[in-house]
């Protein structure tokens, strides 16, 4: 959507509204360190992000694959920043080509700083000399397809007043040429931008002004900001931060507090301003305390609508379900079915395409390094210690394991008891969900979708199992005609007790005015699909150990032996009812081992 449109419909619901600005990183760990931040972040509740373009065009490649993952992944709508600096027109359009293709509708059209090395600004051969030139470019190329924005300066209004003028005059001239709404930069004295937002009115400038917001992070870092940007500072400022410059904690605090009270002078000021765009500078802690000030908290139907991150390009704007596997692995899920002619919407496997790409497209790999992957998961000569990591990811006490790329959601803590004590008993969870009955939709820790409606949810879980273990835990499921499975095998084997060939729906919500949403299901080709998938982490979490090491034996004995399971109760009004037949099982596979113990010392097959 495009960003005036938003503006516009938030200022219909009277609602304040904010952002988040990053910039690419110098480093791919780097970039992926921000990618997991701005996931994050999401759960703050920000309309959307821009992306910067770097002086000189240095990152123009990687702010480009910002756009497409914030766009496709993450499922937020992006406005990516466009220079004239060393940007010739082939260039531009290329940047221009490759963001409408990833969904992208909002440029902000910049002339730029000069290139790294050089104190004055200077045009490249065959590229644009001024934003003007940029904005009329895009427009000539593009129509109305994008939301144009540009930079505004409220410094400006300290200027003589020949000056001043002048730059007033430029700016409505970039207006006038087609901008859908003006950024400012960042400023700490509210009295110089209300005056300069009066001044930009009275010019004939009607168009949407969105106040940048900069966190005071730290003493250096709040000096060295508005030295490079020549901003003026509230002498109260200085005053209040001054003698704290040693303690950044308290720097922030303070700082939050001084930039808290300016946001809400400018949202009372009665200027028609209901939006604050924040500088994060790519990190976390500022904007979050600074919105906690603010006690700005999103609405679960905004940071939420589905269970999952809806994906903003083009093709998939419409898509509303997704099987459950993929849930800690939302990348490959994109990669494998980027060439799908259409995406389910309404009912899964009615529009989708046949078959799933190859993994080769996204490829198999572990986010963590070999060093990285040591300190998380150290080096396991028993299954028991397989199973105590397990067991620990489940109760919060380990970040990540192979097969989900974050912590285990909220929603995992209602089970992780159970979660942990399967683990102990042999079944090794990579997926899961508790059964939900009826939770309105804005429940904090359930919730998904629009206000005043209610979200169920079946009991599942998906774990690796041993043969032995899996036969006894079979033999209590088939006694429960309300619990279904599949089961494969590493070579592809396939057994299930449905009966039925469609998906079934383990999530769904219940609106006014709207059909029944039905955004994740458990289906039988998709199953097959992800098997290769569970596995290779598997192997590849056996690679992070020397050949030959115990370690590396145990853990490709485990994902060489081991079955696939997928466990679904379809009582959903029973929240516990899917935990019986595992403790059942796994107190049984004890009595039959000499050492009694619930926690086998070697694989349980």
């Amino acid at each position: 959507m495009r960003i005036s449109k938003k503006i516009e419909q938030s200022n219909k619901e009277g609602k304040i509204w904010w952002s988040f600005e990053y910039f690419p990183p110098r480093t791919a760990q780097g970039l992926q360190n921000l990618l997991d931040r701005i996931k994050r972040m999401t759960a703050l509740g920000p309309e959307f992000v821009d992306i910067t373009w770097n002086a000189g065009g240095r990152t123009s490649d990687l702010t480009s694959h910002m756009v497409k993952t914030c766009q496709g992944s993450v499922g937020i709508e992006t406005c990516m920043h466009l220079t004239c600096t060393n940007m010739p027109k082939e260039k531009v359009d290329i940047a221009l080509r490759e963001a409408k293709k990833s969904g992208c509708r909002n440029v902000l059209a910049l002339r730029g700083d000069p290139p790294q090395g050089k104190d004055e600004w200077e045009a490249v051969e065959g590229g644009f000399v001024h934003g003007i030139d940029l904005v009329k470019h895009i427009h000539n190329e593009y129509g109305d397809y994008f939301d144009i924005a540009v930079a505004g300066f409220p410094q400006f209004q300290l200027l003589p007043p020949a000056e001043r003028d002048l730059e007033m005059k430029y700016l409505k001239e970039k207006i006038d040429a087609g901008v859908n709404f003006i950024f400012t930069q960042m400023f700490y004295d509210v009295d110089v931008f209300i005056d300069w937002v009066n001044a930009v009115r009275a010019a004939g400038i009607t168009i949407p002004i969105v106040p940048g917001i900069a966190p005071i992070q730290t003493w250096n870092g709040f000096l060295k900001a508005t030295s490079l940007a020549n901003t003026k500072i509230p002498q109260f400022f200085l005053d209040a931060l001054e003698p704290y410059k040693n303690d950044d904690e308290k720097v922030r605090e303070i700082g939050t507090k001084l930039v808290a009270d300016m946001c809400r002078k400018i949202l009372a000021a009665g200027l028609g301003i209901q939006g604050l765009h924040f500088y994060t500078m790519n990190l976390e802690k500022g904007t979050k305390m600074l919105l906690e000030e603010l006690n700005l908290m999103p609405r679960v139907e905004t940071i939420k609508p589905l269970p999952w991150r809806q994906s903003l390009t083009p093709n998939r704007r419409q898509e509303n379900i997704r099987p459950i596997f993929w849930a800690n692995r939302t990348e490959s899920y994109l990669s494998r079915t980027e060439d799908w002619d259409e995406f389910p919407n309404g009912r899964f496997g009615d529009s989708r395409s046949p078959a799933y790409g190859e993994l080769d497209g996204y490829g198999v790999w572990l986010k963590q390094t070999k060093e990285e992957a040591l300190k998380l998961w150290g080096e396991p000569k028993t299954f028991a210690e397989v199973a105590l990591l397990f067991s620990r990811f489940c109760l919060g006490e380990l970040k990540v394991l192979p097969w989900s790329n974050q912590a285990a959601s909220s929603e995992t803590s209602a089970i992780a008891l159970q979660l942990a004590k399967m683990n102990e008993l042999g079944f090794l969870t990579i997926n899961s969900q508790p059964a939900v009955n009826g939770i309105k939709s804005d429940d904090l820790q359930f919730g998904w979708g629009p206000s005043n409606g209610y979200v169920y949810q079946k009991a599942y879980l998906e774990f690796f199992v041993g043969p032995r273990l899996l036969e006894l835990l079979l033999a209590h499921i088939e006694r429960d005609s309300n619990m279904t499975y599949y089961v494969i095998n590493k070579q592809g084997d396939l057994r299930t007790n449905t009966h039925s060939d469609g998906p079934n729906a383990v999530t769904w919500g219940v609106f006014p005015g709207k059909e029944i949403i039905q955004p994740t299901v458990v289906e039988a080709l998709s199953f097959m699909a992800w098997k290769d998938e569970a596995y290779e982490l598997g192997v590849k979490w056996a690679n992070v150990y020397e050949a030959e090491t115990p370690s590396r034996k145990l853990m490709m004995e485990i994902f060489e032996s081991s079955y696939l399971v997928n466990v679904v109760h379809n009582d959903f009004k029973d929240p516990q009812a899917i935990f019986e037949p595992f403790f059942k099982a796994g107190a049984e596979y004890a009595a039959q081992h000499t050492n009694g113990s619930a926690a086998p010392r070697a694989l349980p097959n």
